[in-house]
């Protein structure tokens, strides 16, 4: 995933910018900082202190469609600053603060107290109640400082703002407004008041008196304008929030999930807090309400990332493979159909992110949708064939079909640019990702030494995307009785097979390179990428082994978790973001890998790594967390700057979860592989209600044990495992 910002229009997405914002449940994030709050409501999110105050100066503010649509928020009482008491988000979207006034001098105790209840949703709605315990009125002053400076979202989490564009304030009948304008760029706010104020300067002011034993309140509405199209907010004041869609929407996904029941605290705390983040971080085509496709990270990254999207639904398969269905949907939405140096888009190709800030229109003429991504093409394809195999909604899935095969197209004919039968990368601007694998980070693909890599660049995991998007197609084509096509593309999955094993095995070090760079020598690194070789098949049988020595030993492996980059590299770094770290999704690949080739006791130890750091996290994986030993700090160390929730992270649980169970359904066919080896730390297992073949299936383990209940109807229970090649 990365921050950088570029895009492409098309005019079903300008429709989504004014007049139909996406929608989402929401998510409460603290993240690395925890002195601050977050609370996310699909592109809308609110940054704030702990007594709900929206700090000039820091990364706070309200956000919307990645533009910081209120930079200040503070609330003044009596001339100081109340004292915060506490905080407490009440669901994903939503949070109370209370404070209390400052005692008086000689005073102990206050009689006024606070209560600020805020609500996030396409713009903010917050109810200020002062509370009197006294016996008598009590007079008293309010004073709310407000301000916008329309910042974008990469200029606040970056700490770079520099707004030339001019910004104007108006106040009348009891609201203010705001807005900004650069060039076609519009922006503006406008922030309601119930009980007209005092206004002066950007000061909204009330001298009130306080009944005693009684209260006094208002409420504030901060309502988004788009090119002079005001967005209305979820949240409006004078109405109820306890029947918000968001809510209704969280509840419903609540109902619909297994229920796990398990020996082991931490692992059960882990996949409860996972699932209801990947409920916060879905988001709402308003085109199509039933389509729900999940952001990639709160509180920066709400929006649709192609890699991050495809592979975070491809992990939730076990909770709700409808998520995948709409993901898939929804890039086949927007996938490409012209050829554009800009965004990169080329025919057939599937995006890389979604953004709506001025950064991307700077950057690109207006543009909103980037494609310079190489892996997610591939993946939409392989995750179409893994739906296929789940059974569910066949003529929805059926129906992208055409989607997959001009997918392979670009594989062939715009992916693979020199036509040595590898898919490669090259930006074709300068504003472009220089590197557009997942490790897209300026330095994320580098020699054993440390040297940068030169494009173009063949990745080892996107060949091995390719060879499972093959794999994939050939098993829709053989469902559907083409067995010709199903034929043509196993040659061809074979035959990438027999050139990766031969061209990226670094013979003198023992394990894949990385990639290929552009004059094809490898990029002989030892990564965590030769995990996800594992996860699709693409690795001999007579390398496995190799392979699985290296991510699990000490070079690699942390104790937390396998490092994206092992220590003994030259540009190894503990606390970067992709040379040293450990991120949760690709350990979860990482492990599904090596059970696949049946490193049953491997698998395990990665998978304990990473429970036992969940639980320094609250029990929620965040997007990376440092690579330094667990034998060293006896902690996981933070990356700064982490997502908390973010997608992958948060799907990786479900994955282990199906990894240890060796979950592989062929609904088509009419069998599940099922062959637990569920490890003795996790002790015994029971999976209730899991989706599948338009029924629900139990699994109770316990040891070598397995019992099976509510089997959906001529479905078969195969019980040993898929075999590694298919």
């Amino acid at each position: 995933m990365s921050s950088s910002a570029v895009g492409h229009s098309l005019p079903t997405l300008a429709e989504l910018q004014v007049g139909s914002p996406w929608t989402s449940s929401a998510s409460t994030s603290l993240g690395a900082d925890t002195s601050s709050i977050t609370l996310v409501e699909g592109p809308a999110f609110c940054i704030s202190s702990h007594a709900g105050d929206i700090l000039p100066g820091l990364p706070h503010g309200l956000f919307f469609r990645d533009t910081r649509f209120l930079s200040e928020l503070r609330l003044r009482l009596n001339g100081t600053w109340p004292e915060a008491l506490a905080a407490t988000t009440m669901d994903p979207f939503s949070a109370t603060f209370v404070l209390r006034d400052q005692p008086g001098p000689g005073r102990a105790d206050s009689s006024l107290m606070v209560f600020r209840n805020r609500y996030v949703g396409r713009g903010m709605r917050e109810d200020l109640v002062v509370r009197n315990f006294s016996d008598e009125a009590t007079f008293c002053t309010v004073e709310i400082l407000v301000g916008c400076d329309f910042a974008d979202l990469f200029e606040v989490k970056e700490g770079r703002i520099e707004k030339v564009g001019e910004v104007r304030t108006a106040e009348s009948d009891g609201s203010v407004e705001f807005s900004y304008r650069r060039g076609t760029f519009r922006r503006g706010a406008r922030l309601t008041l119930s009980e007209p104020p005092q206004m002066s300067a950007e000061i909204i002011t009330y001298k009130i008196a306080v009944p005693p034993r009684g209260e006094w309140q208002t409420c504030m509405q901060l309502t988004p304008v788009i090119e002079d199209q005001p967005i209305t907010p979820r949240h409006l004041c004078g109405r109820p929030v306890e029947r918000s869609t968001p809510l209704a929407r969280l509840e419903a996904w609540r109902r619909r999930l297994p229920v796990l029941t398990t020996g082991h605290d931490g692992f059960k705390a882990l996949l409860a807090r996972s699932t209801e983040d990947l409920a916060a971080l879905r988001i709402f085509d308003p085109e199509h309400p039933d389509r729900a496709v999940v952001a990639a990270g709160a509180p920066w990254f709400m929006t649709l990332f192609g890699r991050d999207s495809l592979i975070t639904s491809w992990m939730a398969m076990l909770a709700d493979s409808d998520l995948a269905l709409g993901t898939l949907q929804t890039l086949a939405r927007f996938q490409g159909v012209g050829t554009n140096a800009i965004t990169e888009e080329e025919p057939g190709r599937i995006l890389h992110e979604m953004r709506f800030g001025e950064s991307a229109e700077l950057s690109l003429g207006g543009g909103r949708i980037y494609y310079g991504t190489a892996d997610a093409t591939p993946l939409f394809v392989m995750l179409l064939g893994e739906l296929a195999r789940w059974g569910n909604r066949r003529d929805e899935v059926d129906a992208l079909i055409p989607a997959a095969d001009r997918a392979l197209t670009w594989i062939r004919e715009c992916g693979d640019r020199d036509g040595d039968g590898y898919v490669e990368y090259q930006r074709t601007t300068d504003r472009g990702l220089q590197n557009q694998g997942w490790k897209d980070s300026w330095d994320g693909v580098q020699f054993a030494d440390g040297t940068i890599a030169h494009a173009p660049i063949a990745l080892c995991e996107v060949q091995a995307y390719v060879y499972a998007a093959l794999r994939a197609r050939s098993h829709i084509a053989t469902e559907h009785g083409d067995h010709d096509l199903a034929r043509s593309l196993c040659e061809r999955a074979a035959e990438l097979k027999r050139c990766f094993n031969r061209d990226f095995w670094v013979d003198e070090h023992g394990w894949f390179a990385i990639g290929l760079d552009r004059d094809k020598r490898p990029i002989d690194s030892l990564t965590s990428n030769i995990g996800h070789c594992l996860w699709t098949g693409i690795v001999d049988t007579d390398k496995a082994a190799v392979v699985a020595r290296h991510l699990v030993g000490d070079a690699c492996f942390s104790g937390w978790g396998v490092r994206t980059l092992a220590d003994s590299m030259g540009g190894y770094n503990p606390i970067s973001y992709h040379n040293g770290s450990v991120w949760p999704h690709d350990n979860a690949i990482c492990a599904a890998g090596l059970m696949r080739y049946g490193f049953v006791e491997e698998a395990h130890r990665v998978m304990e790594g990473q429970v036992a750091a969940g639980a320094h996290f609250d029990n929620r994986l965040p997007e990376l967390f440092s690579g330094l030993a667990r034998s060293q700090t006896q902690f996981p160390v933070p990356y700064p700057t982490a997502c908390a929730p973010q997608a992958w992270a948060a799907a990786s649980p479900l994955l282990f979860l199906r990894t240890m169970l060796r979950f592989e359904p062929d609904i088509r066919n009419e069998e599940l592989h099922l062959a637990p080896v569920v490890p003795d730390w996790i002790g015994e297992l029971r999976l209730e209600r899991i989706p599948l073949k338009d029924g629900f299936l139990s699994i109770e383990v316990h040891g070598d044990r397995l019992r099976t209940t509510s089997v959906p109807r001529g479905l078969t229970i195969v019980r040993t495992p898929r075999r590694p090649t298919v």
